[in-house]
């Protein structure tokens, strides 16, 4: 309408439209302004209308911005014919403007777009893409496009963290969680039976597949010594994580206080504070001790200081026994402890038991559950992965009260509504095997943590000759390990990361042994009491262990720090 003659193109990258209209001209427009170029960007998805590019990809941003460069240099190159009379015919006719000035204003333009697509970092990719045009036609807000605020802060894991760097072969990984031992043969082989019958590939019940939960409501009802409803107390989740996730968001509130004891397993905060509720944390202690045998049951709650943290706000209290990191056992006078404050202030109590079968020799697991009063406030969250050795199975349960797991499958059905049938019915088979082996010692139950407690032995002993001080876990199959007397001089590595985070670092470059820093299952007050703890996990191979050993053995020699 006003006689500005412009450059217009609509394409498609990847999962975007751009279209991109630059004027052909320098003459200043009245509308509009000076003649600059315009880019839209639109994902071609709901919800997402017009946006800056860096909410893309990297993959999308290199396409957008190698489309770019294609339209500058198009730009560019008309600038020139312009300035030359018989490149022009009727058909393209060209707009009266001074041809020096349009050439100066088009190099101007290109030198911008080769800083665009050849800059090294994201970061001047971005700045120097939105100096010249914002990557949207309307008035959208900077930060419309915001996280959520459930999710602020929550973006470290130090699973992503350390795994990664752990990834080389050559690297002995004693850090992540998982077995390399080979897991029970007849629960690979129930896998490979479910999996052969054409109905255990589709659907099953959300809440649980039926011979699953039967089996669950047998085995644990014989353990808690009370009939269990298998379709009304019991939830099967994908894994322990989507139990805990089911909990939280189906029992806890905006503007309630869960307590939780550390060290913790490090996703107990961010799944507390996705709900809206606030962490309360207290810290396990050493008990005074010159010994340097050290048992995760010398790591003891002050019963005052955890009175202290119950308040009308208080929803819940997390447990976790048998402990990751630590390996600690509650026994039945600090779960009666627990147990007699969860009902004085009316609290739920969340128990995370999914090392329930790794017991060692001398000591007894006890589900707070089974105590007087308590069954009616607990949620209890297990896990085939760590039954059976089967982690990448990711299936979990939630087993409590009927009041309170309605509430769970509430979740349960609006977020996943159900879990793998085969995988549900080997782990089935898996249980009803060993629910017939129970009095005998030859149970699953019962063998692997005669084996593990061998490896658990070993490792600590070797983790004493290098100079560590171990501390002996009564479960489960971590070991959490003071490295103070190694004396490691760190001062050269980042300032704004706890020690333990820099020793496992340097250990990994320096000694090609992984481990995971003990400060990622505390919070901040507490890191000064664990940063110079690191954890190893030792449900390997004895070829692992065996490797480890050799690097532990020749610690002192070509350090490098």
């Amino acid at each position: 309408s006003c006689g500005h003659l412009r450059y217009t193109d609509t394409t498609t990258l990847c999962d975007c439209s751009l279209k991109i209209t630059a004027p052909l001209s320098d003459t200043r427009c009245p509308n509009r302004g000076p003649g600059v170029p315009e880019v839209r960007l639109t994902k071609n998805k709901p919800n997402y209308h017009s946006a800056y590019i860096y909410l893309f990809t990297i993959h999308e941003m290199k396409a957008v911005l190698l489309k770019l460069y294609s339209h500058f240099l198009f730009i560019y190159n008309q600038s020139h014919y312009s300035s030359s009379p018989h490149r022009h015919d009727n058909r393209h006719p060209q707009p009266r403007c001074r041809s020096g000035m349009m050439s100066l204003r088009r190099h101007m333009i290109f030198h911008q777009a080769l800083t665009c697509c050849f800059s090294k970092s994201v970061v001047n990719i971005i700045n120097s893409a939105t100096r010249f045009q914002r990557f949207s036609t309307s008035q959208m807000a900077s930060f419309r496009h915001k996280p959520s605020k459930r999710i602020e802060g929550l973006d470290k894991n130090v699973w992503v963290a350390f795994t990664s760097v752990a990834a080389d072969p050559s690297i002995v990984n004693l850090g992540q969680g998982f077995p390399d031992i080979p897991p029970p043969q007849y629960i690979k082989e129930g896998l490979a039976k479910a999996a052969a019958v054409d109905q255990m590939n589709q659907y099953t019940r959300g809440f649980g597949h039926p011979s699953l939960v039967k089996a669950l409501s047998q085995v644990y009802g014989m353990v808690y010594g009370r009939d269990i409803d298998r379709f009304k107390e019991i939830l099967v989740t994908v894994g322990a994580y989507g139990s805990l996730f089911s909990t939280m968001q189906a029992l806890v509130d905006e503007g309630d206080e869960v307590i939780i004891i550390e060290p913790f397993y490090d996703c107990y905060v961010p799944m507390v504070q996705m709900a809206g509720a606030k962490p309360i944390l207290i810290s396990l202690r050493l008990k005074p001790t010159k010994s340097t045998n050290i048992s995760s049951g010398d790591w003891v709650l002050d019963p005052d200081e955890l009175a202290s943290k119950f308040s009308p706000k208080t929803k819940a209290i997390i447990i976790n026994t048998p402990n990751n990191p630590l390996g600690k056992i509650f026994n039945r006078e600090e779960l009666q402890m627990i147990a007699d404050l969860c009902i004085k202030h009316d609290t739920l109590c969340f128990s995370d038991e999914v090392y329930e079968w790794l017991v060692y020799k001398g000591h007894q697991h006890i589900k707070i559950a089974s105590l007087p009063g308590m069954w009616d406030r607990t949620i209890t969250i297990g896990s085939a992965g760590k039954t059976f050795g089967v982690t990448g199975w990711k299936i979990g349960w939630s087993i409590g009260p009927e009041h309170l797991i309605k509430h769970l499958q509430t979740v349960m059905q609006n977020i996943l509504y159900t879990c793998p049938t085969p995988l549900q019915e080997a782990v089935a088979q898996g249980f009803q095997r060993e629910l017939k082996l129970m009095d005998d010692p030859d149970c699953y139950f019962y063998s692997l943590p005669r084996e593990l407690q061998g490896k658990r032995d070993r490792i600590a002993q070797i983790l004493r000759s290098a100079g560590m001080t171990p501390v002996v876990p009564e479960g489960g199959y971590f070991m959490i390990v003071d490295v103070s007397a190694l004396n490691v001089d760190l001062s050269h590595m980042r300032d704004d990361e706890p020690y333990d985070y820099k020793f496992v670092k340097w250990m990994i470059k320096e000694k090609k042994l992984a481990a995971i820093p003990v400060t990622a299952f505390c919070g901040d007050a507490s890191k000064p009491q664990f940063e110079k703890y690191i954890r190893f996990c030792f449900i390997k191979q004895d070829g692992t262990l065996d490797a480890a050993e050799e690097i532990l053995k020749n610690w002192n020699k070509d350090t490098s720090v």
